[in-house]
């Protein structure tokens, strides 16, 4: 009988958990208990029979935190070695929860009461008596699932984070400093920093936006760990953020300490209210209804444009039914139920079960902070006590949604390359100002959550490295084109490239170079209201990433496989390393050429306005003037903002631009 559980500490500390637990013999998972909501002294009370073969093999108990939509978390395992029980007795065991990788940290405690019977019978009275107790907490389970299902999720507002520094952290390299990163975790949201190298004074200056569900406020859990290749992160402090303590629409400095005085952390926290997520039936829908829609237009024109700079839109997303789905269960159905994510927002309808045609009918709304964010829409089928299955998935960018349009959607695998089976019918209005939309642009993207760790994949490798030896070859082609003109294969060429040069050269002022792009992206425009589109198909890559739904325990592995596991990780990260570095060259490149090419319209155009706001500027005022302008404002905004969170215009632009990968997502 599985009992309960004691002060539960999984290894990234949070205030509250979801705990269930696996047993597995011999490698195999034999059984998996139910789900205890938010309760880190869970009681499951379950009665289970396992039949087992021999006795040599330990009885393998896993504790697990389930977080719905993410990679659930380890918090802890033991062994209860059968051979050491007494036959025909009932005992109660306590077995104290470790990590392999942490050996020294206390985890908590399982209590369990055990009775260890010969094998009597028929086999397969055994087996049944095993099916029907897990067939019991299955039912259990679904009804839990069903109900986290249920739940709309509406965030009631946001807590802005931005993580300043660190003093004084605790070294935990040989050479007396560390490589410090923060994970910050509220409920199922997660963020993680970048990690600055060798120093024990970092200096991150990122932001982080968390959903705030509970009017009464809540806790941010931080971590502080060391990056070490190779080998698992070193762990150095924690402290927490009690944010019903904090004032709202006011900006807090914190100066929060380590747990055993190993540092600080200066952090900036802002809270504010909003209220501009939702979830109604069909007949509830505030576009449909003429006062409100004039309103909300009202709220978005351009004469406010410079009032709450960050609400830039609404996007309200009506689903309503979807056909032809893919049959998950054995009885030749699917129990389906819709998730509608835009950015960090994260709504989702009921459950219809039975049913590979299903009918929500639900309307979603949601704030939009990013006009160019991706508006998702997933299929899952609730599948008892295990996690969801993923059924099918679209994609849709917020400026490619034509408003009030209803429209069937074929539906497409995780990694948006092929189709699955079945359609969606959705109906989409996005109301913007413009103006917000594009000075937005200019500021960095909101980052999404971390959901699981990057892996390496030899297609995702190989298709950055063709990404990048495109741009290279494209670059080498133009120089030969080039030295063509010198080398005078063509005179007619070679003639017209020359008197360009004496021309350009003699006439040269600095604004020109915005007139030149600007003078490119017109003439593409020209090219593709002519009809006559430069643009070339992408094709999709069928191997680009493939279903890699394996997953491997880290934490099955044994003690003598840790110098091979270590030899491992350090070949991963390398490999990750490299496969990053050669997505990043090509995304740029590719982004560049994707805003001179009209991909994004809006993007284009507001190029267009940068660059020609460039050259009035540049041709009316002297470069030095600019250039002074540029340094006082660089080396005052230290003096004005101290902690100001600088960030590159230019690169925040381009960050919006989608590589080819992305345009053919």
């Amino acid at each position: 009988g599985l009992l309960r559980a004691q002060l539960l500490r999984p290894g990234q500390s949070v205030w509250t958990s979801d705990p269930y637990v696996k047993f597995k013999i011999a490698g195999k998972e034999v059984f998996r208990s139910k789900t205890i909501h938010k309760n880190l002294n869970p009681v499951w009370d379950e009665r289970i029979c396992l039949l087992v073969e021999t006795l040599r093999d330990p009885l393998y108990v896993k504790v697990f935190d389930y977080d719905f939509g993410f990679q659930d978390d380890f918090m802890g395992s033991a062994y209860l070695h059968l051979e050491s029980l007494e036959h025909q007795r009932t005992l109660d065991v306590t077995l104290d929860l470790k990590d392999p990788q942490y050996p020294e940290h206390n985890l908590g405690s399982l209590e369990l009461a055990v009775n260890l019977s010969p094998k009597e019978g028929d086999i397969r009275d055994a087996t049944m008596l095993l099916r029907r107790n897990w067939k019991r907490s299955s039912k259990c389970q679904s009804m839990r699932l069903s109900d986290v299902h249920r739940k709309s999720q509406l965030w009631r507002g946001i807590v802005s984070i931005s993580l300043i520094e660190g003093r004084s952290l605790q070294p935990m390299d040989a050479n007396g400093l560390s490589d410090p990163y923060v994970k910050f975790r509220m409920g199922h949201q997660k963020y993680k920093s970048k990690t600055i190298p060798k120093t024990l004074n970092p200096q991150w200056r990122e932001q982080f936006d968390f959903h705030l569900y509970e009017e009464q406020g809540g806790f941010v859990d931080i971590t502080v760990w060391d990056k070490d290749a190779g080998k698992k992160d070193d762990y150095i402090g924690r402290c927490t953020v009690d944010l019903s303590l904090l004032s709202r629409e006011h900006t807090h400095k914190l100066e929060l300490p380590l747990e055993d005085g190993k540092g600080v952390l200066v952090l900036l926290v802002t809270l504010t209210a909003s209220a501009a997520v939702s979830i109604s039936d069909l007949s509830v829908n505030m576009l449909d209804d003429p006062h409100e829609r004039h309103h909300i237009m009202q709220r978005y024109s351009l004469w406010r444009s410079f009032h709450n700079l960050k609400d830039v839109g609404v996007v309200q997303v009506k689903v309503i039914r979807a056909e032809g789905l893919m049959a998950a269960d054995v009885t030749g159905k699917s129990d389906p139920f819709c998730v509608v994510e835009l950015s960090n927002d994260r709504l989702q309808t009921h459950t219809v079960y039975k049913n590979l045609n299903p009918e929500w009918n639900k309307v979603f709304t949601f704030n939009v902070k990013d006009i160019h964010s991706v508006l998702e829409v997933t299929v899952y089928d609730e599948d008892r006590d295990r996690s969801a299955d993923f059924l099918g998935k679209v994609a849709i960018p917020l400026l490619n949604i034509q408003n009030g349009e209803r429209k069937a959607y074929a539906l497409k695998s995780k990694e948006l390359t092929g189709p699955t089976k079945g359609v969606i019918f959705l109906e989409i209005d996005v109301i913007f100002n413009a103006v917000k939309a594009g000075l937005n642009t200019l500021t960095p993207p909101e980052q999404k959550y971390i959901e699981e760790e990057q892996r390496v994949s030899k297609q995702l490798l190989l298709h950055n490295f063709n990404r990048v030896r495109r741009c290279i070859m494209f670059l080498i082609n133009t120089g030969c084109y080039i030295n063509s003109c010198f080398e005078w294969d063509s005179p007619q060429r070679s003639i017209c490239a020359f008197v360009m040069f004496v021309i350009v050269v003699w006439n040269f002022e600095l604004y020109m170079v915005p007139l030149a792009l600007l003078l490119l992206l017109a003439w593409n425009y020209i090219l593709i209201a002519s009809g006559k589109d430069t643009r070339q198909e992408m094709q999709v890559v069928e191997d680009l990433l493939e279903d890699e739904d394996e997953e491997f325990d880290k934490d099955d592995k044994d003690s003598e496989k840790k110098g091979f596991m270590n030899k491992l990780y350090a070949i991963q990260d390398v490999c990750i390393s490299v496969q990053n570095a050669l997505d990043e060259v090509a995304s740029y490149g590719e982004r560049i050429k994707n805003t001179f090419n009209w991909t994004v319209p809006f993007l284009s155009w507001l190029a267009i306005v940068a660059l020609g706001s460039a050259t009035v500027i540049i041709y009316f005022i002297p470069l030095r003037l600019i250039v002074l302008a540029w340094g006082v404002n660089k080396f005052t905004k230290k003096l004005r903002d101290p902690y100001t969170i600088d960030n590159n215009e230019l690169l925040d632009f381009l960050s919006r631009v989608p590589s080819d990968v992305q345009v053919v997502g």
